[in-house]
């Protein structure tokens, strides 16, 4: 029988199995080849520092209320799962037996779904020519980035500093390169990140650990017109409002956990008139350009760059692990991320 994976308490991932019903004439059933493990949000989930622990989202008043239910609710962990598909029914148009899909869905070793289901990412489709599994397995991210770059409001000839070189801040150089900046600064305190991001287009790379990266861009620059945090660090997110020049933007990317006390919210922040957005893309909020730009408009943007070859996702894949070894890939993790860039379970 099939397995998935499951956390039933902070740290402690099971596996469990399940049935495959028979399919019915609009579903198409595919196994799986490669999911991804996100490092922000996913890491937050595994390790019991998210909001959700011990509160519930209210989507209808838009608001974090305390959980009503006590008792520990079972997760499912993943969202960027990439597979064949194997099956259709009868009456499936849109999808061939070999096709290559890409679900935003939990890990698992299959995902049945129907031909008609929507997502947070519009209609499911099999993926365009070009998109390789290693590709599709980034795609989700690749969305996020072009998420933060559309909400910057970047334009050609903007100075942009980018807080944090994993996965997401990679492709975001990427994007912001495309965009047309004139300037890109990558910050990161780990040197083979700084030199992939080099790699991939970055102007500039600064080390938070060794330099003021704020003094560093305002004597020299004037600061940058935008930054974007996509570490999910408090302290690199005041950083980042100290980059930029007065009435500026920040772009918070980042999932943050626990309280802010690195920031400071009484100096550049409000002396210097500073613009802070969240750029949040799931959970029903739209794109700042709806209706003419939707999360499915995001996804398949991302696609195109992906199999085109204008989004590169060379180094970013840095550990392969078999999918029965899947507690083993968070504690790596969670233990030793300075090792991991993006970890991806096989199957």
């Amino acid at each position: 029988m099939p397995q998935e994976l499951i956390l039933t308490r902070p740290r402690q991932l099971e596996f469990r199995t399940y049935d495959d019903p028979p399919l019915e004439p609009h579903q198409i059933r595919a196994e799986a080849l490669l999911s991804g493990i996100s490092h922000g949000t996913e890491m937050n989930l595994y390790t019991g520092s998210n909001p959700f622990v011990d509160q519930e989202f209210d989507t209808t008043l838009r608001l974090f209320v305390p959980r009503q239910k006590k008792e520990p609710e079972v997760i499912y962990p993943g969202y960027e799962w990439v597979g064949q598909v194997t099956e259709v029914g009868a009456a499936v148009t849109r999808f061939r037996v070999g096709d290559l899909i890409h679900l935003p869905y939990h890990h698992r070793q299959t995902h049945t779904f129907s031909e008609d289901d929507t997502t947070m990412l519009g209609r499911i489709f099999p993926l365009p020519p070009g998109m390789s599994p290693d590709k599709a397995v980034v795609l989700a991210l690749a969305g996020v980035a072009l998420q933060t770059i559309h909400d910057a409001r970047l334009k050609v000839g903007d100075r942009v500093a980018i807080f944090g070189m994993g996965a997401i801040g990679l492709l975001a150089v990427q994007l912001a390169k495309l965009n047309g900046a004139s300037l890109i600064c990558a910050v990161d305190p780990l040197g083979a990140r700084r030199e992939l991001a080099e790699h991939y287009g970055a102007d500039q790379v600064l080390n938070p650990d060794e330099q003021d990266v704020a003094y560093e861009l305002k004597s020299t620059q004037g600061g940058v017109d935008v930054a974007i945090e996509l570490s999910g660090s408090y302290a690199a997110l005041n950083d980042a409002i100290r980059a930029v020049r007065m009435a500026g933007t920040v772009v918070a990317g980042g999932y943050y956990r626990g309280g802010g006390t690195a920031l400071q919210l009484g100096a550049e922040w409000h002396h210097n008139r500073i613009t802070l957005l969240s750029s949040m893309g799931v959970w029903d909020c739209p794109h700042r350009d709806f209706p003419s730009w939707t999360r499915g408009r995001v996804h398949d943007t991302a696609a195109s760059l992906l199999a085109s070859g204008k989004l590169h996702i060379d180094g970013l894949i840095t550990r392969y692990i078999r999918f029965d070894k899947a507690p083993e890939a968070y504690r790596l993790i969670e233990e030793h991320p300075e090792d991991v860039l993006k970890v991806v379970l096989a199957y």
